[in-house]
């Protein structure tokens, strides 16, 4: 059997990972049949590793490479999150392109391949995450790998007309080529791949998704939306339902509804738009002041970036002055919180909301809209708002889906959700939840691999 080497910019040790998400999938498939967790350890060191740190756990090896400042600051903060990050969410005003941090990209994914190398064997499989990684596998071929090696993009891929923005883009995403399989969360994403090799790089695709480069490479690429552990974040809602934590909540909401946004601290969430919505929902519906709050929990991320601190000080503006226009002694419409909670905390917390308000500008998947179905008393279901340019709009078709830009249709769509009768809601939510059975986390992984099986077999 061969033996599987995930690649991910960070590697996730056991006492880190959380139930329910990407890491606890990766564990569970190194887990059967034994193998490699390699990337970077998240510290940083006077100079870049020289040597692999590795720590083994039953059946599964975790191999880390501590970087430096200058290439974490490069590879890391540079160019992957301020350029390919906003270009990707369609951002293109805010990519900062400098080629210093490109060649930082360029030489720490060479670092990771020299040592990766090193660790692969003949027979084995590797599957590649994430944009920080995308010219892993070219630089491996250079090296004489010859092991199969998938590539899978959690974030959105940009249609072919934003990505020539990009300095050197050819030198990167024809580096995808490299790869024997590349996955993607959504069709549209898989038709901006399929259209820049073919109208940029002058490539071909075949009837099986196969994609012919000019100079003779074949690779596959395909749709595999990523899922959660649908059953594991049920039972943990179910469980949290009858904790303090939630109880709390539910003491302070006072029967009032709640409306909760989850998200992380990011200019892609499209959290100043939601909550000028929820202004907008209050000023045109007056009956429903001091009937329903907004919760919106976002932990701060990525603070080095000048962006993600504008964009902070701009909801703390924004949600003053809701609260300033709307609010009562004894409720505020807006609660903003700025810090992380337990997973399970969060899954008690979206069993309470009434709505899940899932509105992100652009999202490759968004996990939090499956999340919160899944926490859902199935006797007593919450409704979900999510957006049309979430990854998961195009699974969950029952949710009230809308276009964050316009902030009329939110705050139409939360009126509704807010007023939907139980059977309604009940039958919304049964369709979700089906799709996310079949389509849980552990789907995913296997029909990855199976395809990348197959692709190494042809």
């Amino acid at each position: 059997m061969s033996r599987l080497v995930v690649v991910s910019n960070r590697v996730a040790l056991p006492k880190e990972i959380r139930a329910g998400g990407l890491a606890t999938a990766m564990h569970a498939a190194l887990s059967e049949c034994g193998g490699v967790w390699f990337g970077w350890s998240g510290k940083l060191a006077a100079a870049s590793a020289t040597e692999l740190r590795r720590q083994r756990e039953g059946l599964i090896t975790y191999a880390t490479l501590d970087l430096s400042r200058r290439d974490r600051d490069d590879y890391y903060a540079g160019f992957a999150n301020r350029a390919l990050w906003p270009l990707f969410h369609c951002r293109t005003d805010l990519v900062d392109y400098q080629r210093e941090t490109y060649a930082g990209y360029q030489r720490v994914n060479a670092m990771f391949a020299e040592h990766l190398a090193a660790l692969l064997e003949p027979d084995d499989v590797a599957w590649v995450h994430d944009y920080h990684l995308i010219p892993l596998a070219a630089h491996l071929r250079r090296r004489g790998v010859a092991s199969r090696i998938g590539f899978f993009l959690h974030t959105p891929l940009p249609p072919a007309d934003l990505l020539v923005t990009l300095p050197h883009h050819r030198d990167l995403i024809e580096a995808l080529a490299a790869y024997d399989l590349v996955g993607l969360q959504t069709p549209r994403d898989l038709r901006a791949l399929q259209d820049y090799f073919c109208h940029e790089a002058g490539a071909e695709l075949a009837d099986d998704d196969t994609i012919r480069t000019a100079d003779g490479r074949r690779f596959r690429a395909g749709c595999f939306p990523i899922g959660i552990d649908t059953a594991a974040v049920a039972e943990s809602a179910a469980r949290a339902a009858t904790g303090s934590a939630v109880a709390h909540l539910r003491e302070s909401l006072a029967e009032r509804a709640l409306v909760i946004g989850v998200d992380r601290l990011d200019y892609s969430k499209g959290l100043p738009e939601r909550f000028a919505a929820f202004g907008r929902l209050l000023e045109s519906a007056p009956h429903l002041r001091s009937r329903v709050s907004l919760l919106q929990i976002a932990p701060p991320s990525r603070s080095e970036v000048p962006e993600y601190r504008a964009i902070r000080r701009e909801l703390e503006r924004i949600a003053g002055h809701i609260n300033g226009a709307y609010a009562e002694p004894d409720w505020v419409p807006i609660r903003y919180v700025n810090k992380a909670f337990p997973q399970a905390t969060l899954a008690g917390y979206y069993r309470v909301a009434r709505v899940g308000l899932v509105t992100p500008l652009r999202d490759g998947m968004n996990l939090v809209a499956k999340e919160y179905v899944a926490c859902q008393d199935p006797a007593d279901p919450g409704v979900l708002v999510l957006s049309r340019f979430a990854g998961a709009a195009n699974e969950l078709k029952t949710a009230l889906r809308v276009n964050p830009y316009d902030q009329d249709e939110v705050a139409d769509a939360l009126r509704a959700a807010l007023v939907m009768p139980m059977e309604e809601r009940r039958m919304r939510w049964q369709a979700m939840m089906e799709v996310m059975r079949r389509q849980d986390i552990t789907a995913w992984r296997g029909a990855f691999l199976r395809a990348l099986a197959r692709t190494a077999a042809s």
